[in-house]
């Protein structure tokens, strides 16, 4: 007994010389297809190199462009030569130029032996795996191709739009049931002699000969009329990416191989150089009687799959910047903002980080520039404070804050005044945590020497912008945490509000405030509202704020009525 190798080969020659030696070493019998695009001079070089071993064959060579039955064409030429030429064939292993046994020859020739009429073909029906990429199920089936997907993709996807707009389906030839699988097979001599020699075989390669990717269909679908014992798996470890393109195999990737128990593995870059020293040149040692178990390294291609497709949250970068709202969590890390708090507290910044430790910042979106903590102007990462730089992608301006100083909080205001389209991005992010004091804003121009006039136009624009800033918040995309209070309900009660806002920030636990920052000087900041109403300009977003607030004036001790105690 003997295994029978059919390579198919398009690049790389040199690495399938080696391989192919490697294979003919242990007995092996070798048959070798070249694809058309190779040119017939380095066919005729690679043909002269390999003349001198007796156990090497060259097939017809058809071209083989991807997705098309070239490639099931040189397959079964392949097969066929390898039938006639070596009769002591007991099953035939197909394989690319690219494949690379990890375990030794022999292993794999014990490990058959001892299934000797088990086919190994990955065999499924489309109902029941998820494998395909780009919507065709079914009609790879009932359609016609006669399009080079790569080569002719606009054609491709007209006829397929053409079909499907006149209801055109072909009829699957009477007692085929289509199955797809992994392109790479090994397949005993009885079944692989029935399939090539089947009487209907004219009929069913007309029929898959217009099938989309019938390399992945036509061994898979025809093994289930003639096969008696089938093991629906492929010997030949083979990963694709989400895309459904296959993972390319480094030389970093060496101990990933090992720990699969595979027997054979592709694709292998060609310039691997230490994968093909080990693996092609294995020591002496204990027989490997583990079953091929690629599920072992499942894990880690998943995760590669999902690093690939999410990244990491709050990262982005050229190599992989995703679709909108399509990225793994806006930010790096949780952070705070303030609105109108700067503006009714005095020195509220270096307050709020004595209190929580955090990185307290100014109103980074402000129109001159962004006003880091301490008055840097160059942030972690050499951020800038550029206004200009900051507003050309102020999402990524802030994201990138958040990225570079990943481990410490960071808190900044925001206002009325700020870089506008920043508000959504910051609503949208779940790492956000907000809090509001609506008609804050009012207080820098009740403390101003402007025309009233002047004061008028700029409160009705501010007020503008927040009530939009304010329906952002409360949208039903919002995913932020936020707190909102007008002034009048903050100005009730704001040792409770600072509190909750001290405790969300979390930075040093269980700090209970012993005093809330001094806020401003507010007396006849009522009376500037009502002037405003008597103006025409009506500010509704500072709550119901009195007028002329309530002097407390202190009660009149009364001493208390004296009584009789009577004896």
């Amino acid at each position: 007994m003997s295994i029978g190798i059919v390579m198919l080969t398009h690049t790389a020659l040199h690495r399938a010389e080696q391989v192919a030696r490697h294979w003919t070493k242990a007995g092996c019998p070798v048959v070798i297809h070249v694809d058309q695009i190779v040119s017939n001079k380095r066919y005729k070089v690679f043909k002269e190199r390999l003349s001198d071993d007796p156990l090497i064959r060259f097939s017809k060579r058809h071209r083989c462009d991807w997705g098309t039955w070239g490639l099931v064409a040189a397959s079964q030429d392949a097969s066929e030569l390898m039938l006639a030429e070596f009769e002591e064939v007991s099953h035939v292993y197909l394989a690319s130029g690219s494949c690379l046994p990890l375990r030794p020859v022999q292993e794999l020739i014990d490990y058959l032996k001892a299934r000797p009429r088990t086919d190994h073909i990955e065999s499924a029906t489309t109902a029941d795996v998820p494998w395909t990429i780009g919507g065709l199920d079914e009609e790879r089936f009932t359609m016609r191709f006669p399009f080079s997907w790569r080569r002719n993709r606009y054609l491709f996807d007209r006829f397929v739009e053409f079909q499907r707009k006149f209801g055109y389906k072909r009829k699957v030839p009477d007692g085929l049931t289509p199955h797809m699988g992994s392109q790479w097979w090994c397949l005993t001599r009885q079944t692989l002699s029935s399939i090539l020699q089947d009487p209907k075989r004219k009929e069913y390669d007309r029929y898959f000969r217009h099938v989309w990717i019938p390399d992945e269909s036509y061994f898979q679908t025809l093994s289930r009329l003639y096969s008696t014992n089938i093991v629906s798996r492929s010997l030949t470890l083979s990963k694709f990416d989400f895309q459904g393109k296959p993972h390319i195999f480094y030389d970093d990737h060496l101990q990933l191989l090992r720990r699969s128990d595979c027997f054979v593995a592709r694709k292998i870059w060609p310039n691997a150089e230490r994968l093909y020293e080990t693996f092609l040149n294995p020591k002496p040692g204990e027989l490997n009687l583990q079953e091929p178990n690629p599920g072992k390294i499942d894990r880690i291609f998943a995760k590669a799959v999902d690093r690939r497709t999410r990244g990491r949250p709050g990262l982005y970068m050229q190599s992989r910047f995703p679709n909108e709202d399509w990225e793994n969590g806006v930010t790096a890390a949780k952070y705070s903002v303030f609105q109108g708090f700067t503006e009714l507290f005095t020195n509220f910044e270096h307050w709020l980080s004595t209190v929580t430790g955090a990185q307290v910042h100014g109103h980074l979106f402000a129109p001159d520039r962004a006003h880091f903590a301490d008055g840097q102007t160059v942030m972690n990462g050499a951020l800038s404070d550029n206004a200009t730089l900051r507003d050309y992608d102020p999402k990524m301006f802030l994201t990138n804050l958040l990225w570079n100083t990943r481990g410490e909080r960071q808190c900044f205001q925001l206002g009325p005044n700020s870089t506008r389209h920043v508000i959504w991005d910051i609503c949208k992010d779940a790492n956000a945590q907000v809090s509001v004091i609506s008609g804050a804003w009012a207080i820098p121009l009740f403390q101003s020497n402007r025309t009233f006039a002047e004061l008028r136009r700029e409160a009705a624009h501010l007020q503008k912008i927040e009530t939009e800033m304010l329906d952002a918040l409360r949208s039903p995309y919002s995913k932020c945490r936020r707190r909102i209070w007008t002034m009048a309900e903050f100005i009730e009660s704001p040792m409770e509000a600072t509190q909750v806002i001290v405790d969300e920030i979390g930075v040093l636990p269980n700090r209970r405030l012993t005093e809330a920052p001094k806020m401003v000087d507010l007396t006849g900041f009522g009376q500037f509202l009502q002037n405003l109403k008597n103006q025409g300009m009506h500010p509704y977003l500072m709550g119901d704020f009195p007028a002329d607030p309530v002097v407390q004036t202190p009660r009149r001790h009364t001493p208390p009525r004296p009584y009789l105690v009577k004896k």
